[in-house]
């Protein structure tokens, strides 16, 4: 966890959620993208990066900065819970990871 006192938003907090492919990352980012923050002590920002070496971007990024560590804590869990339910739908109704899986599947 960060610091930047100078913001009025001591607490920090980034998270780096590798996806299998850019496309799926971009999906993740349009769909969590559209929740804002309820707290005005709360900022947050998503994008979508590339790991190093790559010029594809395979990661969502979220950087979070609050007030206070509890603020940090609430709003990250909130998050966390939001990407859990896209990966769950992209894992059960996303057709090429459907394929996809069915292709191991058959050739295991």
């Amino acid at each position: 966890m960060a610091t930047d006192t100078s913001a009025g938003f001591p607490c920090a907090l980034t998270l780096d959620v590798p996806f299998p492919d850019a496309r799926l990352a971009s999906v993740a980012l349009q769909a969590l993208r559209v929740d804002k923050e309820l707290s005005s002590l709360v900022r947050r920002e998503l994008s979508a990066v590339a790991t190093e070496g790559s010029s594809d971007p395979t990661v969502l990024r979220v950087e979070y900065k609050a007030a206070t560590n509890r603020m940090l804590r609430v709003a990250v869990n909130s998050f966390l819970d939001s990407l859990a339910l896209v990966l769950e739908v992209q894992e059960e109704l996303d057709v090429d990871a459907v394929e996809q899986r069915r292709r191991q599947g058959t050739s295991a």
